[in-house]
């Protein structure tokens, strides 16, 4: 965590006297190129610095402090920014690095207390940091159901105070024992006027008499080990930022690397620069509703579906429609996150909603129940599959399944689990030929730690599993730095997808991730022995080798483990560890708890939609392709893909999708394991604007 060189915020760079000094630094050590990892303010003094940096070297020449030709050898200075700061606030990047572990920190807490809050019947107030920028207020927020949030974006009505106390008090009377209200440290109310933790907690008590307390989260946000996200953005974004400076040309505009849904991307440094002032502007002249969009897409998302989810809204009207929503295949952190905001949408559309314990041999067994808005509460931080879950697939119990979607009249399947819940509704699909019961509309959300299911860039849990993946590795590197000279291979889940052990490896460092779609032959293996011999003689003396459980038929753990120990006789000894189940365990990251709940809202909205689409003479027929999709994000969109195009581009026999966004990450593995690599295959990041 922190920062190795170190950092500070420095007043005399600020000066022209001070930039002097640090022109003359620099040509002394002949660089001109500066890659600035910090927030808006470094960002801008960086751009500064390079625009007077002509007339910085002239007056050094003057000066007599260097030579006319040392200026010509240094006459320009490329600069590249990262966004490093926990608030999120600088536009043109979806997440800067640190924010992604803040939001660890804060949900640590928010578990914790959560937990403390249930037992004594008590309403905490929570304040988080994060300047004028409520991102961590707003994700933390809808990450854990809070009842009553505050963004310096969208200051709250005037007479919010009765309102916040009215609800409060209807949440506590319905049998909750726990009110969380959420506060970003710049909250204000519509006349600019700070809000106070303080002022919130004394409303709460004077009006409610409730058991108040306040927890000023502090810089325990900033501390902490990075999260698994942050590791991989950052390693991403530092490889993206030598490549720009490598190719960049006098008229290349200092650029800031940023990332736009699992791309690298450059945007113009002073673009963003701007944009983020004009949030700030739009704040200060009381304009809440530009400066929410201003901030970006995601953050507006966010916003939108935390007021529709916080707090139940009767339905306009009672709808015709009845869904159904399942899990399917193994238990993915994320799968309840995404049960709860469906049930809830669902309820808030007016459908009657159904929830089907243990998958489709539930479905066929009719375990099936209709669920209430407070039946769901609390469900966000649970990991596992509170619904229960199965891996059986439809086509051994067709009729079951049919006879019990006629009888409970389902018009909306909503599928939430991994490749056999993809599978399992394409066997549905393909058995409407038969059955018309079937010519319903039907959706998958992908949830599993393998990452395997076509249609999505991300599934629902695989964050959650590379992070507990990466929390083993980080302490199983810890006892090898102990014993010295020792060889770790760790054996990863995911099927033959090798997701989960390529980017784990990125995560902790590892010398080599072997997986089934990067095939190794026998001597990449002797290759990669030889390597960690080789930097047993360096003072880092462990390694560590990730093997995904199918990578190969032949070159098994056991195998690994036994050429490894061969050939490393005498200079170094190995020992396996087989990960398990403990990465299909543990309460969701902050990622998957927001992810499933952003997809189930999405998903019951388009299956809302469809089903008004194909409502003829009061019944549901559907029978195109697009009536059934997988849900998924791609690029930066989330996108509905029809399971029969879906088909085309999966290999079943291996249960991956056939083309996979994240091979490409291989490359910077083996690059920072230090391998002679070529980077010809490296793709660099198009310049984008804001």
């Amino acid at each position: 965590g922190g920062t190795v060189i170190g950092s500070a915020r420095c007043k005399a760079f600020t000066t022209r006297a001070g930039r002097l000094r640090a022109a003359r630094n620099l040509v002394e050590h002949g660089i001109t190129n500066l890659c600035v990892i910090g927030g808006d303010g470094s960002l801008t003094g960086a751009d500064i610095f390079r625009s007077e940096w002509g007339g910085l070297l002239e007056e050094l020449v003057q000066d007599g402090q260097i030579s006319e030709e040392v200026a010509r050898e240094n006459c320009r200075l490329n600069i590249v920014g990262l966004v490093g700061s926990i608030d999120n606030d600088f536009c043109g990047t979806d997440m800067t690095i640190g924010t992604d572990s803040a939001l660890h920190r804060i949900m640590e807490v928010i578990d914790a207390i959560t937990t403390t809050a249930q037992s004594h019947q008590r309403t905490f107030v929570l304040e988080v940091m994060g300047r004028h920028c409520g991102y961590l207020a707003l994700v933390s927020g809808l990450a854990s159901g809070a009842d009553w949030l505050f963004i310096p974006e969208s200051p709250p009505e005037d007479g919010w105070e009765d309102l916040m106390c009215e609800r409060l008090g209807e949440t506590r009377s319905r049998g909750s024992r726990l009110n969380i209200i959420i506060i970003a440290e710049g909250a204000i109310d519509r006349s600019g006027k700070p809000i106070s933790s303080n002022y919130v907690k004394d409303l709460v008590v004077q009006r409610l008499g409730f058991d108040t307390r306040v927890t000023v989260l502090g810089h325990v946000q900033r501390g902490g080990t990075p999260s698994a996200f942050d590791r991989v953005l950052s390693s991403k974004m530092g490889m993206e930022a030598v490549m720009a400076l490598l190719e960049a040309t006098p008229d290349t505009p200092a650029c800031v690397v940023s990332l736009s849904g699992n791309q690298s991307v450059r945007l113009a440094l002073m673009e963003c620069v701007q944009v983020t002032k004009d949030v700030q502007k739009a704040m200060d002249e009381k304009r809440f509703e530009e400066a929410i969009q201003l901030r970006g897409r995601s953050f507006e998302n966010n916003w939108n579906i935390y007021k529709l989810l916080a707090h139940q809204k009767p339905a306009q009207e009672k709808s015709p429609f009845s869904l159904a929503i399942l899990n399917v295949g193994a238990p993915a952190a994320g799968m309840n996150a995404a049960v709860r905001s469906a049930v809830r949408i669902g309820i808030c559309q007016g459908h009657t909603v159904y929830v089907v314990s243990d998958g489709f041999e539930g479905l066929s067994k009719g375990q099936i129940r209709e669920v209430g808005w407070h039946d769901v509460a609390g469900w966000l931080g649970r990991g596992g599959s509170m619904l229960g879950t199965k891996r059986t697939l439809p086509k051994t119990c067709m009729e079951k399944i049919v006879e019990n979607v006629r009888k409970f009249n389902i018009q909306g399947l909503l599928v939430i689990g991994g490749f056999e819940a993809y599978e399992g509704v394409l066997q549905l699909v393909e058995a409407r030929g038969q059955y018309e019961e079937l010519c319903i509309i039907m959706c998958v959300i992908p949830a599993t730690i393998s990452n395997n299911v076509p249609g999505t860039d991300f599934s629902l849990g695989s964050d959650t599993a590379v992070n507990a993946a990466m929390e083993s590795c980080d302490r199983i590197k810890q006892s090898a730095s102990g014993t010295k000279r020792r060889v770790f291979i760790v054996e990863t889940m995911g099927g033959y997808c090798g997701y989960l052990s390529t980017v784990t490896g990125i995560a902790v460092g590892a010398d080599a991730a072997y997986v089934y779609e990067d095939p190794f032959p026998i001597h990449d293996l002797k290759a990669n022995v030889e390597h960690l011999t080789d930097k047993m003689k360096t003072d880092i003396q462990r390694g560590l080798v990730l093997r995904n459980e199918k990578c190969h038929e032949h070159y098994t753990t056991e195998f690994l483990y036994n050429l490894y120990s061969s050939e490393g006789k005498g200079i170094f000894d190995c020992r396996i560890n087989v990960l398990g189940h403990l990465q299909q365990g543990g309460a969701p990251t902050p990622f998957d708890r927001n992810y499933g709940t952003k997809l189930g809202v999405k998903a019951v909205l388009w299956m809302s939609e469809k089903l008004q689409e194909v409502y003829r003479k009061g019944r549901v027929f559907a029978n195109s392709g697009d009536s059934a999709c997988v849900i998924g994000l791609r690029k930066k969109v989330v996108a509905f893909s029809p399971v029969t195009e879906l088909k085309k581009v999966t290999d079943f026999e291996h249960r991956l999708p056939q083309e996979q966004w994240w091979l490409n990450l291989r490359l910077m593995l083996k690059m920072l394991a230090n391998y002679q690599i070529s980077l010809t295959e490296y793709i660099s990041g198009k310049m984008e604007h804001v």
